[in-house]
C-alpha cells in the first residue's frame, strides 16, 4: 500500500509550530503516523492538495498530517475499508460520545460536509483501493467510548453537563490537532487513559492474557499493576527501590528515578532524570527531561528537553520543548466561580464548557520562581517572565512582545526568537 500525506502548515499556538513537529506519547506526530502505518505502507508521497494526488490504480491511504490516530483505530479502518472494497473516507456518527464530547472542540477537520443533523462526521482519511476514485463513501468507525472518572471531587465542581468525567475511546483514538488543548486531549485521555482502559478491558476479556499477568506477578513478587506487565522498563534505567511505579506505564532507556518517586499511569522517554519526591500522575515526560526533588505533574505533557523545578506543581498543562518552569510555580485549573473554562481559538474567546483546565506553555521559555497561572492561560514560545512585585500572578495570555527580556539591554539578543509568530488560517 502507498500512504500520501498533505501538509498541513498551520502553526499552532502558542508554540508557532505545525502540529506535526509536536509531540504525543513521546513522539514527533510525524513520527507516530508514520509507525503506525508502518506494517501496511511501503511507499510515501507528500502533497499539499488533493489534486496533487497521482492519477494511477495503487492501493492508497491518504491522510492531512495533522491527525493523531493511534494503531488501535488504523487496524480497525483498514480492516473494515479493505473488506468494503470500495474508496472511503474516516467518518463517525453524531452518537459517539468521544468524538463528540472532545474530538469535535476548536477545529474545523472533523466535520459535517452539509450539515445536516442525520449526517456523520468526516475526517481527512481516506482509502482508495485503485487509486484516485471520486465516489467517496463515508465509513463510519464505531470508537466505542467508555465513560471514565479521573478523580473523586465534590458536587460543586461539576458543571452543567455533571459529573467530572472523560469519555474514552476503547476501539480506536483519532483527533484533529488544531490547538493546544488538543494536545492535551490526545496525550492524557485519547492516549493514557484509553491505554489504561483498553488494558483493564483486555485483562477481563483474555483469560490467557489474565493469567500470565498473575503468574508474572507472582514470579516478581509484586502485584499485578506493579509488575513487568504493567510497568515497561527500557535498558540502562536506575529505579530506586524506594520508588513507586503503577502501570501502565512505559519508561524509557537510561532514566534516573530516584527515591520517593511515584509514577502512576505515564509515559517516561529516554534519558529523563526524575529527583527524590517527584509525583507523576496520568502524564507524558518527553526525551530529556529534568524534574528536580518534589516536583509534580498531573495529567500533564512536558516536551523534549525541558525542566520543572522542585516544588512546582502542574496539572492538566502542556509545556513545550527546552523550556525551564522554576520553583514554586503553580498552574491553577480551576475557575472558582465554577464558571466554563475559556481559550482564545482563532481570535476569538471560546468557552470549553470545561471546569478545569490547565495552561500551556510554548518551546524556549523560561519561567522565574513564584509565579501563579490561571486557568488555561498560553504563554508564547521564546518568553522569559520575571517573577516582580507588579507581576507575580499571571492572569492573560503571554504573547512574546509581552517578554520580561526584551525590556532588559540586549535582551533580544542573549535570548533570541527561534519559533516565528502563530498563524491563524485554515
Amino acid at each position: 500500500m502507498r500512504k500520501i500525506v498533505i501538509r498541513d502548515k498551520k502553526n499552532i499556538s502558542p508554540f508557532n509550530e505545525p502540529a506535526r513537529e509536536l509531540r504525543v506519547m513521546n513522539k514527533p506526530l510525524w513520527l507516530n503516523q508514520r509507525d503506525v502505518l508502518s506494517s501496511y505502507c511501503e511507499q510515501e508521497l507528500e502533497i499539499s492538495d488533493l489534486a496533487q494526488m497521482p492519477d494511477d490504480r495503487v492501493e492508497t491511504i491518504i491522510y492531512r498530517d495533522n491527525l493523531y490516530f493511534d494503531q488501535e483505530f488504523v487496524d480497525v479502518f483498514i480492516e473494515r475499508a479493505r473488506k468494503l472494497g470500495k474508496a472511503c473516507r474516516a467518518a463517525f456518527s453524531s452518537e459517539d460520545k468521544a468524538i463528540s464530547t472532545h474530538a469535535l472542540l476548536l477545529q474545523r477537520g472533523i466535520r459535517r460536509e452539509h450539515e445536516h443533523e442525520d449526517e456523520p462526521y468526516v475526517a481527512d482519511l481516506w482509502y482508495l483501493p485503485f487509486g484516485k476514485d471520486p465516489n467517496v463513501r463515508p465509513l463510519i468507525i464505531d470508537t466505542e467510548p467508555k465513560e471514565h472518572g479521573y478523580y473523586r471531587v465534590p458536587s460543586y465542581m461539576a458543571n452543567e453537563s455533571g459529573d467530572l468525567t472523560y469519555w474514552i475511546p476503547v476501539r480506536g483514538s483519532f483527533m484533529s490537532i488544531e490547538h493546544w488543548v488538543h494536545l492535551y486531549e490526545a496525550n492524557c485521555i485519547f492516549g493514557l487513559f484509553a491505554r489504561g482502559v483498553r488494558t483493564e478491558q483486555r485483562m477481563a476479556r483474555d483469560l490467557g492474557f489474565k493469567m500470565r499477568g498473575l503468574w508474572r506477578a507472582m514470579l516478581e513478587r509484586r502485584h499485578v499493576l506493579r509488575s513487568s506487565v504493567a510497568v515497561t522498563v527500557g535498558k540502562g534505567t536506575i529505579i530506586d527501590p524506594a520508588a513507586t511505579i503503577i502501570g501502565r506505564t512505559t519508561i524509557g532507556e537510561n532514566c534516573f528515578i530516584n527515591a520517593g518517586v511515584v509514577i502512576d499511569n505515564c509515559v517516561i522517554g529516554n534519558n529523563v532524570n526524575l529527583g527524590q519526591d517527584v509525583q507523576l500522575s496520568l502524564s507524558v515526560v518527553c526525551d530529556r527531561c529534568f524534574l528536580p526533588f518534589r516536583a509534580s505533574l498531573f495529567m500533564t505533557t512536558l516536551m523534549e528537553n525541558s525542566i520543572v523545578a522542585q516544588n512546582t506543581c502542574l496539572q492538566m498543562c502542556v509545556i513545550g520543548r527546552d523550556t525551564f518552569i522554576g520553583a514554586g510555580n503553580t498552574f491553577t485549573d480551576y475557575n472558582l466561580l465554577s464558571d466554563p473554562v475559556k481559550v482564545f481559538n482563532r481570535d476569538e474567546l471560546v468557552s470549553l464548557d470545561m471546569p478545569v483546565l490547565g495552561g500551556c506553555v510554548g518551546h524556549n521559555c523560561r519561567l522565574g520562581s513564584g509565579l501563579i497561572i490561571y486557568p488555561a492561560r498560553t504563554i508564547e514560545s521564546d518568553s522569559i517572565l520575571f517573577a516582580t512585585p507588579e507581576r507575580m500572578v499571571v492572569p492573560k495570555n503571554i504573547n512574546y512582545e509581552d517578554s520580561d527580556h526584551l525590556k532588559l539591554k540586549d535582551g533580544a539578543k542573549k535570548h533570541p526568537r527561534k519559533y516565528g509568530a502563530a498563524q491563524n488560517e485554515w
